[in-house]
């Protein structure tokens, strides 16, 4: 008998190909979906289109489909995508922020799109090949961190709302890498266990956000051009070549040489200056966080102890929280920490459980 039906967002890749798989043999009634989000070539891009939305990745969803005899469809999302993640891309970095487009995809455009189409298909869940883990507690979903630390994806699922959570399920998530490619070798897709990974933005496989943002705006050098390399007092140190083309902790690729390495420590499109300092200038104890949502708590407790991470790879510091409002929470890192970047997301740990997340607004001093 059945455990319900599932629509399985099926990337082309190993991840999401295995969690069908997994859940298929495990008694599901599996429908596939691959969202087509983007058109790289129809963009301007060069290099050969790669990743969830290129023809070989779907092609590769469906072949898994048609190996266990369960149905696959495409939805083109290319349009809701460019409205909302690509657009929000580069007004963030004309405002002098440095976006992460693949939380708001996830929040705002996959989940979304998978639970309206779940809905059509009379499906009561949906699963991804996300590394996380979910549970349900005092009659709330927690989000927690996947078994596999190395894959954790944890970070990039804070804004999954609790209605989300609640049909959704990770079958990966008490396995590890290894493990699911062991399981794709046994089942006879040795192709899909040695394919590469991207972790490039889908949308940008040239890893060349520079040159994207000149083809989306053809006047980026009129209204954000060239402009003051400035020090902390306002001392000029050099010319950079557009607001838009650094980011927070940024010292590579600065092309200035003072004598000492130097960072980005702050982005001013009104003045359109960029600000450098010492490795220590660049280092900050707190921060404001808006747009938050709550996932363990419906709100946070009083001077919440938590261990927030900035960024994805960002293994996460003790800090104090302090909601401030229905949308939005000061942190007091106990320690100071690198490169705090506004337009990031900031999450919030306890132990394994992602409390919550929210966009970086501002450091406050």
């Amino acid at each position: 008998m059945s455990k319900g039906r599932v629509l399985v967002a099926m990337s082309g890749g190993i991840d999401s190909s295995m969690a069908a798989l997994l859940l298929h043999e495990q008694g599901y009634e599996v429908i596939g979906i691959t969202m087509k989000t983007w058109d790289y070539a129809g963009a301007g891009g060069s290099k050969k289109e790669t990743g969830c939305c290129s023809l070989d990745s779907i092609n590769d969803a469906r072949s898994i489909s048609v190996t266990y005899g369960f149905p696959h469809m495409v939805l083109d999302m290319r349009q809701e995508f460019g409205d909302s993640i690509i657009n929000n891309f580069v007004d963030e970095y004309l405002a002098g922020r440095t976006p992460n487009p693949c939380v708001l995809c996830n929040t705002y455009i996959k989940w979304d799109a998978l639970l309206r189409r779940a809905d059509q298909l009379k499906c009561e869940f949906i699963a991804t090949g996300h590394y996380a883990r979910i549970r349900q507690e005092n009659e709330r979903f927690i989000l927690s961190k996947g078994l596999d630390d190395t894959k954790d994806q944890s970070y990039v699922l804070w804004g999954l709302t609790q209605e989300s959570l609640k049909r959704t399920i990770f079958p990966l998530a008490n396995l590890t890498k290894k493990e699911v490619r062991k399981i794709a070798m046994e089942k006879g897709f040795a192709d899909l266990a040695n394919k590469s990974e991207s972790y490039e933005i889908c949308f940008i496989p040239d890893n060349d956000y520079r040159e994207f943002l000149r083809r989306r705006v053809p006047d980026i050098d009129e209204r954000a051009g060239e402009g003051n390399f400035v020090l902390a007092d306002g001392t000029i140190v050099g010319k950079h070549k557009g607001y838009p083309f650094y980011t927070i902790g940024q010292r590579k690729g600065l092309e200035i040489a003072v004598g000492e390495p130097l960072y980005v420590t702050k982005i001013s499109a009104e003045t359109n200056t960029v600000t450098l300092g010492s490795a220590d200038d660049v280092k900050e104890r707190r921060m404001k966080v808006k747009k938050i949502n709550l996932i363990k708590y419906d709100r946070l407790p009083e001077n919440f102890q938590a261990v927030t991470r900035i960024r994805h790879k960002d293994s996460g510091k003790p800090s104090t929280a302090n909601q401030t409002g229905n949308d939005s929470v000061e942190i007091f890192f106990h320690d100071k920490v690198s490169a705090i970047t506004p337009g990031q997301s900031a999450v919030f740990y306890e132990g394994e459980d992602v409390v919550g997340g929210g966009i970086i607004e501002n450091v406050l001093i």
